[in-house]
């Protein structure tokens, strides 16, 4: 393999990340200068913000002909959003998970994974499917902003402050950042696509597997410095938001778009495996999230652990490995065995707190 081909593939991170920065800090101004309030530029801005690279990758993925990177990579950044992101944040320090998450947004996340595999149970994500998508990202902001409105000043104040701009040259700032952001996204996806897609076939590797580990971890870089970062600074829930925004974002305007620009073919082995995968570990979160109304520690390890398998797998099964039977029965019996144990303990907290209510 070339040096300058993994070269390219580092410093296209690196310009990705630099794009991410400067659109997420430019559109969260710009937002709070047009009198959007602290939480829908965080369930929104923010986490979509950090979402960007996705969408970057995505969209060159899909022009350049390369639609298992495209659709690899949204299935791997949700995956890795949720077992590597927030088990991280979780393992520095138990985040707190906001009763809204509980009843709307986690329950929106899982319902639209299982539209995206109802979508493409017919081995294509056809460009009527992602308008379908795309109008439901509409739906979703138009849904938050209304939910905004009926919240009350302490749960506002709970969510992350920016400083309002008052100046026009501030504005004209702020939109010379994101115009920069774009700039940038659009020209480090383009290098990690071409270094991709080279690095795949010197060794052998499929660009499904490519797209599922290493870009889909790459452009999830902004999601673990936010949700990091927030978790350190006691923004706890932000954390959890972040990633749950992010996900909702990765399958209803990444996918959407995409698909709006080229159909996307869809292989077999993503309808029986990724996408059931991307499914079952949206439902995790539900039993987690519920007990305790927090993610503790041991279950941010458990759910590095199910990161690092899920990482294994995939290259046990690119490289056809003598140990992939083994450890693919080991993990049909740890699956649902944890998913069962989790919603034992779901159970068990929502009888424990209807014990405690007074009749």
């Amino acid at each position: 393999m070339d040096l300058m081909v993994g070269v390219m593939l580092a410093v296209g991170l690196v310009v990705l990340i630099m794009g991410a920065e400067l659109l997420v800090r430019g559109a969260s101004r710009l937002a709070a200068a047009l009198g959007l309030s602290p939480l829908v530029i965080g369930l929104t801005v923010v986490a979509f913000g950090t979402s960007a690279p996705e969408l970057a990758v995505s969209v060159q993925s899909s022009l350049s002909g390369q639609p298992d990177i495209a659709l690899g990579n949204v299935i791997g950044s949700n995956i890795c959003n949720i077992l590597l992101i927030l088990g991280i944040a979780a393992t520095i320090i138990p985040l707190k998970v906001a009763s809204q998450l509980i009843r709307i947004d986690v329950p929106l996340m899982i319902g639209t994974s299982v539209l995206l595999l109802l979508l493409a149970w017919d081995g294509q994500i056809s460009r009527v499917d992602g308008a379908l998508l795309f109008g439901g990202i509409i739906a979703y902001i138009a849904f938050t902003i209304y939910q905004n409105h009926n919240e009350d000043a302490q749960e506002q104040a709970d969510t992350i402050a920016i400083t309002p701009i008052r100046t026009p040259l501030q504005i004209v700032w702020q939109l010379g950042m994101i115009g920069a952001g774009l700039f940038l996204l659009v020209l480090g996806s383009d290098w990690m696509v071409r270094s991709a897609v080279a690095i795949a076939q010197a060794f052998g590797i499929s660009e499904l597997v490519i797209g599922l580990t290493i870009i889909a971890l790459g452009t999830s870089l902004p999601e673990v410095a936010t949700s990091v970062m927030a978790s350190l600074k006691g923004e706890r829930d932000m954390a959890v938001g972040n990633v749950v925004g992010s996900n909702l974002f990765n399958i209803l305007t990444i996918l959407g778009l995409t698909s709006l620009i080229a159909p996307i073919t869809v292989a077999p082995n993503i309808l029986v495996f990724d996408l059931p995968l991307m499914i079952v570990v949206a439902l995790a979160c539900l039993p987690i999230f519920f007990t305790g109304m927090q993610i503790a520690r041991w279950e941010g390890v458990l759910f590095l652990v199910y990161y690092v398998a899920y990482t294994a797998f995939l290259f046990l099964d690119a490289t056809e490995h003598a140990l992939l039977p083994l450890f693919t029965t080991t993990m049909v019996f740890a699956l649902p065995l944890t998913l069962i144990t989790l919603m034992i303990l779901a159970g068990y907290a929502l009888w424990n707190n209807q014990q405690r209510v007074p009749s």
